[in-house]
């Protein structure tokens, strides 16, 4: 690598010819943006499509990503863009690492958040893996999220908190992020990305954003979940928190922590709310707001991504989120080891479920400390 050569905008101290990036093309505006911007400064683009599962099967829906019509869309921006563009079929790979936890997950009583675990161990390990073999300098992604340098790459908040999106990537570890690369995090709001993508001449230029999770149509989690495991929808009691029958239900997987309405037991003078599943006895526990109020959370599995070892502080004064679409919240982080903690909300939170992620953020500013998973109820 020459070092008299300035550094490029991806930074690499060698000219944009002489730098091989491979572009994760989900066939949406966003990815497409990111491969054409790159392919428009002279880098050597290389476009990955991943089929993550049959786009043909019951499971698949129109514009899921990386579904048929999206694979098609990839490949029209790279021949519009002119650089190679390249289909790879990691079903397999998506339904074990991905799918299958999934239904366990919620068969278990857990709220999975599988677009995690899809950027954990397919897009951001295997994939990644294929870029590097195909000699790619970095690999870059269209997901709202910042790169930056401090002591080492340093993982930020996207500057539009409407489309930041590092809730979903905490588990990037520091070993990914040395190699990956966002060029969209530091975009003011979706219109410029859009704006992009008209000025490219990109065929997905309107093409909408994907609201549910790819795999799942119309967010109907009980249908999928039924397709998977058939014996999941076994009928149950919904119970108080004395243990007193109110109702029935048909299958704890169409519940989740927090719910209100669709409990079928109508009557009762204050409203009730899911507060606990338990799948082995088959019961809906159900009972006031109050009670869903969480103020100690267990995590483990923690990816930390701060600058001293995580378990070298007794604790740490943080802000967490533990739900995509609520803000960060001040907390006290107390590691149990490199990878355990009990997270202590200053003001309690609402509706709290295992399987969903204790993401961490700095104080101050933008920085993502990383985070965990929840693991088990209050």
């Amino acid at each position: 690598m020459p070092l008299d050569h300035p550094i490029n905008s991806l930074g690499f101290a060698k000219p944009p010819s002489q730098t091989r990036v491979v572009v994760a093309m989900s066939g949406g505006v966003d990815s497409s943006v990111v491969a054409a911007h790159l392919a428009e400064e002279g880098y050597d683009v290389v476009g990955v499509t991943l089929q993550l599962y049959d786009h043909g099967a019951a499971l698949a829906k129109k514009g899921a990503c990386c579904a048929g019509r999206d694979i098609h869309d990839a490949a029209r921006v790279a021949e519009t863009m002119g650089f190679p563009h390249y289909v790879l079929d990691y079903e397999n790979a998506f339904r074990e690492a991905v799918i299958e936890e999934f239904a366990d997950a919620y068969l278990a009583g857990a709220t999975p958040v599988p677009c995690i675990r899809c950027n954990e161990r397919v897009k951001f390990k295997d994939l990644l893996a294929t870029a590097k073999d195909l000699g790619a300098d970095c690999m870059a992604t269209g997901h709202y999220i910042q790169r930056k340098l401090g002591a080492g790459p340093e993982l930020h908040m996207a500057t539009d908190a409407n489309r930041d999106q590092s809730y979903f990537l905490f588990s990037t570890t520091p070993e990914q992020l040395d190699y990956l690369r966002f060029p969209l995090g530091h975009l003011a709001s979706k219109a410029e990305t859009r704006a992009l993508a008209v000025r490219y001449g990109l065929p997905v230029a309107d093409k909408p954003d994907s609201q549910d999770i790819c795999f799942v149509p119309n967010g109907d989690y009980a249908s999928v979940i039924k397709k998977l495991r058939p014996n999941a929808a076994d009928p149950g009691d919904i119970v108080d928190l004395q243990g007193h029958v109110l109702g029935q239900h048909n299958g704890v997987i169409h519940y989740t922590i927090g719910q209100r309405k669709g409990l079928g037991i109508g009557g009762l003078e204050d409203p009730l709310y899911v507060v606990r599943l338990d799948p082995e006895a088959r019961q809906v526990i159900v009972g006031p707001k109050a009670a869903l109020s969480t103020r100690m959370i267990p995590v483990r599995e923690i990816n930390w991504l701060g600058d001293e070892a995580f378990d070298s502080r007794a604790e740490w004064h943080l802000m967490v989120k533990v739900r995509s679409t609520r803000p960060p919240r001040a907390a006290v982080v107390r590691p149990i080891s490199a990878t355990e903690a009990e997270v202590e909300l200053l003001d309690p939170e609402d509706g709290i479920s295992a399987g969903q992620a204790c993401v961490f953020y700095a104080p101050e500013g933008s920085r993502v400390f990383g985070g965990g998973w929840i693991w088990r109820g209050k």
